[in-house]
């Protein structure tokens, strides 16, 4: 992974986040790759909170992998600070190459730098080789989770 670089993402990097996130089946559903405007809007918000971590994996001048990294300051756990993963997702010419696993262990390697005590993360339940794959790198499947669409 020497020729990759993992950093904060930008307004250029819009279009291939979204492009990475509509590419399978659940996103293809909930996103729209062909109006940028609430993703522009939302990294505008995102870059204006210091808890939010919306990065890119770029190699070569092309993103192909991002991830979004929440640090979450909280008092359970008696007062410790969490993190949780979201958005993870690497281009279809990429996947088996490792990136993934190289995204998750910066994820991981951040929380730590940031004083986290635990990383959580949640996957669609549909998404079951992207459970073995976080099993693979130690993630456990301890909760159920519960959505409520506003």
């Amino acid at each position: 992974m020497e020729d990759l670089e993992v950093r904060s993402a930008a307004k250029d990097d819009i279009a291939d986040i979204v492009a990475m996130l509509a590419d399978d089946p659940l996103g293809a559903r909930r996103e729209s790759p062909d109006d940028l405007t609430p993703y522009l809007a939302a990294l505008e918000r995102l870059s204006g909170d210091p808890h939010q971590h919306l990065m890119v994996a770029v190699r070569e001048g092309r993103v192909v992998g991002t991830l979004q990294l929440t640090i979450i300051p909280g008092l359970s756990r008696r007062g410790s600070t969490r993190s949780i993963i979201e958005g993870v997702r690497v281009h279809a010419d990429e996947r088996g190459s490792g990136l993934g696993t190289h995204l998750i262990e910066w994820a991981i390697s951040e929380s730590r730098r940031q004083g986290c005590q635990l990383v959580q993360l949640t996957s669609d339940v549909t998404r079951t080789d992207a459970h073995r794959f976080y099993e693979r790198l130690g993630f456990e499947a301890t909760h159920v989770g519960f959505k409520l669409p506003l």
